[in-house]
């Protein structure tokens, strides 16, 4: 790569570190909070739905855009409207004007990445590097979000030890991490304030997106869809609020247990680019994500906490090994004018059909402790991955 496409790529790594920082705290203190300020399983379940129904919404105008507007300026607007998510969330206890906070923001309850600063970024990265170095380009992308997120993850529960110890109100102490969310979206804002004005592929594609590969693109986003349906059951938010009516655990342990989850996510993301050179993008994704979603579900059926938080620790070191495997194969299966509106268009169903459980999730556990999530998550992530191998191995679908 050239010194330009370098110093784009630090500073959207930079930038994805520094939200994953900000996902990793949120994600894990939301369902507390919400809790503390006297919302119920179902309705804290409904907020994470209005936040992955708005991140679609957010992601599929971006992508959809990409061929119009300038990168750092889709960006910059993402960071003020995270800047508003923020101060939103901080400020509102009601149920309903929360729930639209929570739709019209940026807000990510799993410490992921389906938000609107997906598709530009994907977008430039794949433009910073050959095909060759893409699938550790963005493996280098994801470990910086994860490791940030991990960090997030354990800096979470800080707040709850300090109101026990110094007897501040606990509501209060908790709504501290999305004032932090407010500052880490300006800090973002600052970053990409220094990348190129334009992006290569602005006034050179189509005006109709995906014009050339629009029939793949479809596919994969059915498919991915399907592994996202199971995984708005067991997104990081509801897997702390399973762990709490399940075994007792506390904001501050369900912390550290994904804070050391999310540093195995990223050690196993790195080796994601190694396993996908020898083996293939979609060997990869199959072969890592299929014992992923097996531990998951034994992980229900764990009768003690330490067994259950071990599985999903072991869940943690396999289960994100087909991300970087997955953003590389959607990337080379376009060409470069219509990489923005395909990650977003591969992406949007995904968040969709994530919001599509969470609320499923929740009124399970309102009825019963037992991780009924885990077990339909697993069941639907397996299936997806059963019918990826199948499409992969067809002739026209042009994967590998």
């Amino acid at each position: 790569m050239t010194s330009a496409p370098s110093a784009t790529v630090r500073r959207l790594l930079l930038a994805r570190a520094l939200r994953g920082f900000a996902d990793g705290v949120v994600s894990v203190s939301l369902a507390g909070y919400l809790i503390t300020i006297g919302f119920s399983p179902v309705q804290v379940s409904a907020v994470v739905t209005g936040t992955l129904l708005g991140s679609a919404a957010l992601t599929l105008a971006a992508g959809l855009a990409g061929h119009r507007l300038a990168g750092r300026t889709a960006l910059l607007w993402a960071c003020l409207l995270m800047f508003f998510t923020g101060a939103g969330f901080a400020g509102v206890t009601a149920f309903w004007p929360l729930l639209l906070v929570a739709v019209a923001g940026t807000l990510n309850p799993s410490a992921g990445d389906v938000s609107v600063f997906l598709p530009v970024e994907q977008a430039m990265l794949a433009g910073a590097a050959p095909a060759s170095r893409r699938t550790a380009l963005f493996a280098r992308y994801n470990l910086s979000g994860t490791f940030a997120a991990a960090f997030g993850a354990l800096a979470s529960g800080l707040p709850v030890v300090m109101a026990e110890r110094y007897g501040w109100e606990r509501a209060a102490a908790l709504r501290s991490g999305f004032v932090l969310y407010t500052l880490v979206a300006m800090a973002a804002a600052l970053v990409y304030r220094g990348l190129p004005a334009g992006t290569p592929e602005r006034d050179t594609g189509p005006r109709t997106p995906l014009a050339r590969s629009r029939r793949v693109v479809l596919q994969l986003a059915a498919l991915f869809s399907l592994d996202s349906l199971g995984g708005g059951l067991v997104i990081q938010s509801l897997l702390v609020l399973w762990l709490y009516l399940r075994f007792g655990l506390a904001e501050e342990t369900a912390g550290v247990i994904f804070f050391a989850g999310s540093l195995l996510t990223a050690c196993s993301q790195l080796l994601a680019a190694r396993l996908a050179a020898r083996i293939g993008l979609v060997n990869t994704m199959v072969f890592t994500h299929l014992p992923a979603n097996l531990l998951l579900v034994l992980a229900a059926f764990a009768p003690s906490a330490p067994l259950a938080v071990a599985l999903l620790l072991l869940r943690f070191a396999f289960s994100s090994m087909d991300v970087p495997a997955r953003q590389s194969l959607v990337m080379s299966a376009v060409p470069p004018e219509e990489r923005a509106a395909a990650a977003s268009v591969t992406n949007v169903p995904r968040s969709l059909a994530a919001a599509a459980t969470p609320l499923l999730a929740g009124l399970l556990l309102e009825r019963t402790s037992f991780g009924w999530p885990l077990v339909i998550a697993g069941a639907l992530k397996a299936a997806y991955d059963l019918l990826l191998w199948r499409f992969a191995r067809h002739p026209a679908s042009g994967l590998r």
